[in-house]
């Protein structure tokens, strides 16, 4: 890797099947996930040692850590597991934490949430499709009014949202975004171009544009590989390209998506592919991408030596 300065990396997860149930990890028989094939990642807990040996020989400083799909019973327990993981080991710089907001008593929970130290946002996956192969949920809950509402309520408790969604629905998200200014947004897993077609091309480019256009909104340049199974890091290079391009190093981020990523490849080969991707971009834009925009969006803590 010829980048070697700090690596943040602002997408990431553990799961410990000894504190929580997770039914997309553990029912039997495993449930369709749009991911890909999970069954190598499932039945068996994912914690901050094993994180930390696939990174291994990385200059990895810090992590932000996202939600793991937990039901509203377990969202906070999730999170004080984490936070009591950062407290003694310093290198979960921040946490965004589950929360169902299209649940009408929801304000307490954000509430709580917000009140862990490493908190920093929180995540509700909305990605709706057509296909119901690649469909996380049955309705599109970016035009459901009780989410709306849940989703306003961010911004009093100082709250970022992290959106993982489809091109399709970018529109409608870039609306949210610019009605609420003041709830910073940092698109998931560059924004997940499904639709491989002309068609669906065109609507990732077009939505990335309009999200971009919005200040408040972020973009993380990872899981590309769950929609590119067979990627290559030429495969890869016009999509991560493209992100830079719309939003600029100062609101793009490299991230891992581990251990989702991990069916698809290993830590270093998508890192390697970001090195090599940008190997021709300027010291400055290379520091943001690889961890300076994840630092600032997160506003992260200086990490632990």
């Amino acid at each position: 890797m010829t980048y070697l300065g700090p690596i943040i990396d602002p997408h990431m997860h553990l799961w410990d099947l000894d504190r929580h149930y997770y039914s997309w990890l553990q029912d039997d028989p495993l449930p369709n996930n749009p991911a890909g094939d999970i069954s190598p990642i499932a039945y068996k807990s994912y914690r901050l040692d094993d994180y930390m040996a696939d990174t291994a020989g990385w200059n990895i400083v810090q992590t932000v850590h996202v939600e793991c799909g937990l039901p509203p019973k377990d969202q906070l327990s999730e999170t004080d597991w984490l936070q009591g993981l950062a407290d003694t080991r310093g290198v979960i710089g921040g946490i965004v934490a589950g929360a169902n907001l299209d649940d009408p008593g929801v304000e307490p929970l954000l509430e709580a949430q917000a009140a862990r130290a490493n908190v920093r946002g929180v995540r509700q996956i909305v990605n709706w499709h057509k296909d119901p192969a690649k469909t996380y949920g049955p309705t599109d809950l970016l035009l459901n009014d009780r989410w709306r509402a849940g989703y306003a309520l961010l911004a009093k408790h100082g709250l970022s949202f992290d959106l993982q969604l489809y091109p399709s629905q970018m529109a409608t998200a870039a609306d949210l975004a610019a009605a609420h200014p003041d709830i910073p947004v940092i698109v998931n897993h560059a924004g997940m171009p499904t639709d491989r077609d002309e068609a669906g091309l065109r609507a990732w480019r077009d939505g990335l544009t309009l999200l971009a256009s919005r200040p408040n909104v972020s973009c993380k340049i990872s899981g590309l590989a769950m929609i590119d199974r067979t990627w290559t890091t030429d495969s890869l290079r016009p999509f991560v390209l493209r992100v830079i391009e719309t939003f600029g190093p100062n609101r793009c981020m490299f991230a891992s998506n581990f251990p989702v990523e991990k069916v698809h490849g290993a830590f270093g080969d998508f890192y390697d592919a970001y090195d090599t991707i940008t190997a021709d971009f300027g010291e400055t834009e290379r520091t943001l991408l690889f961890s300076g925009t994840a630092s600032q969006v997160y506003r992260l803590p200086p990490p632990t030596a």
